[in-house]
């Protein structure tokens, strides 16, 4: 059975200097203990720009993202498939005395954690911020959940559609005499991943200056209070609980979703100067814009109804064919509306390289979404398959823990790993 000191123990190094074109974050060490998708989002955030991210999973199973979703050729889901590209998969039972000493290993290298487990689970195994901290002063730890780790609901496991539920994000969305509704995608997870991600290199920035690490507490519920921005500043400095407006705006008029004559157009229309123009050289209605009740944002948002009967009769005469290129020309932001199929397959998307074309193991060659960051001086790292479940296991054990082929033979046997 393998023991503590048969393990070699090692902390992050210092970053080498980067040659030009080179992935920003190459040499930075990840250790990816998370599951489902707010922080496995994060983590493949920063294998996109470069970084090295070991994703641990249980031998049984793994990821429950694994087994959510439609299963493609080769027997991977999508839903999976999503969010865990360029990563490596090591499968470990840490649960076991021997499972959590390879986990510890494996931290006291890495220069970043993410973790989603309950507040204190992984304590209970040593891999918890203030033991792996001990044995890696530089470790940067990043913890995400529903709640946060303080407050009196740091106990509560969270999900994404129930925090839209309690942030207030579904009591905005929908038609105003409709029910409330949740954004169709699950909005939570996607952008506490990202501030996580934001946290996270903020402190690499931090551990440059001083060479100590960090602790990172990403809630969820606070994400999605800081995403409501102008929404909330209405709530707070107006006390009055803002409203729903459909695919209208609470004070920018006009905005919305208009029907041409052969389908749905939306626009936006973001000044006075826009407005007339809009008027002018879009709708051909040049004393709409002189109109005293319309001729300011104001007066507009107090008439939205007098002035969005006027408009959507007026767009109902033509088609979308004949009313876009008239917005652009005007300057007017506008757009059809497509289905998800369609933007992936469109003329920008194609030109913008957003969807990436990987070889899977399994599956073959699949398409999925690509990274939408873009950087003049810097590549992001090639996008990879999402690993299978345990694909690394040998070479990290090998490569990284400098363990012979006996000893991982012994750590199989036991379940140890997988």
């Amino acid at each position: 059975m393998l023991m503590t000191d048969t393990i070699k123990a090692a902390t992050a190094a210092e970053l080498p200097p980067l040659g030009q074109h080179e992935p920003p974050l190459q040499g930075v060490r990840v250790l990816d203990l998370s599951r489902v998708l707010a922080a496995p989002f994060c983590a493949m955030m920063l294998a996109d720009l470069g970084a090295e991210v070991i994703k641990v999973e249980h031998p049984k199973g793994g990821d429950q993202t694994r087994h959510w979703g439609t299963a493609i050729q080769g027997g991977e889901r999508t839903y999976y498939l999503a969010i865990n590209r360029t990563k490596q998969s090591i499968a470990i039972d840490f649960s076991k005395p021997e499972g959590a000493e390879l986990v510890k290993a494996l931290a006291r290298e890495s220069d970043v954690l993410v973790e989603n487990y309950m507040l204190g689970a992984l304590d209970r195994y040593g891999l918890g911020y203030e033991a792996l901290c001990a044995e890696n002063p530089r470790l940067i730890y990043c913890s995400v959940s529903g709640y946060g780790r303080t407050g009196p609901s740091a106990q509560r496991p969270g999900y994404d559609s129930v925090i839209q539920a309690e942030s207030g994000i579904m009591s905005i969305t929908g038609e105003p005499d409709g029910e409330p509704s949740k954004a169709g995608v699950p909005i939570c997870d996607i952008t506490a991943g990202m501030y996580a991600t934001q946290a996270i290199l903020a402190a690499i920035v931090r551990r440059l200056r001083n060479g100590h690490g960090e602790a990172i507490d990403i809630a969820l519920f606070d994400c999605t209070l800081a995403n409501h921005t102008s929404v909330a500043a209405n709530a707070l400095l107006l006390d009055h609980a803002p409203g729903r407006y459909g695919n209208s705006h609470a004070d920018i008029i006009p905005q919305g979703m208009y029907h041409a004559s052969d389908g749905p157009i939306m626009f936006h229309v973001g000044s006075d100067a826009q407005f007339a123009r809009f008027c002018s050289d879009v709708l051909d209605m040049p004393a709409l814009a002189a109109d005293p009740r319309f001729v300011d944002n104001d007066g507009r948002r107090a008439n939205r109804d007098v002035l969005d009967e006027l408009m959507s009769k007026r767009l109902k005469t033509r088609s979308r064919q004949d009313w876009i290129p008239l917005f652009r020309r005007a300057g007017v932001p506008a757009g059809v509306v497509q289905n998800v199929l369609e933007a992936l397959r469109s003329d920008e998307s194609k030109a913008r390289d957003m969807v990436c074309e990987i070889d899977h193991p399994t599956a073959g060659r699949i398409n999925l979404v690509n990274s939408p960051l873009k950087m003049r001086e810097s590549t992001l790292a090639p996008p990879a398959a999402p690993p299978l479940l345990g694909e690394h296991t040998d070479r990290i054990l090998e490569g990284r823990l400098k363990l012979d082929a006996a000893a991982i033979a012994g750590l199989r046997a036991a379940g140890i790993v997988g």
